[in-house]
């Protein structure tokens, strides 16, 4: 896993731009939240638990998949995102972490 998808790394970039490669075109995706996800006394302590909720364009419905995203700081990687809702201002998306650190 690349050592720059952290929670806390993620988190110094709410209200920035990320780029979603779609249909040979970027869309602009604006991180609006980190959401932790507290440990179980189960967890281990190595455990990355978070999720991410990013704000799209109305004009184009993201489907639910992988895509190659772009952000200025925190360079180019691959995240899966889900569609959770949308009205006439744009979509929302959201993209789950759960991994061993």
């Amino acid at each position: 896993m690349n050592n720059i998808l952290t929670e806390e790394e993620f988190s110094k970039h709410v209200g920035t731009q990320f780029y979603a490669s779609f249909d040979d075109r970027e869309v602009n995706l604006t991180l609006t939240e980190v959401k932790p996800y507290l440990r179980a006394e189960t967890t281990d302590e190595a455990m990355e638990r978070f999720s991410l909720f990013f704000d799209g364009p109305p004009d184009v419905l993201l489907p639910q998949q992988s895509f190659h995203v772009r952000h200025g700081s925190m360079g180019e990687f691959d995240i899966f995102l889900v569609p959770i809702s949308g009205d006439a201002n744009g979509f929302r998306y959201e993209a789950v972490f759960n991994y061993f650190a």
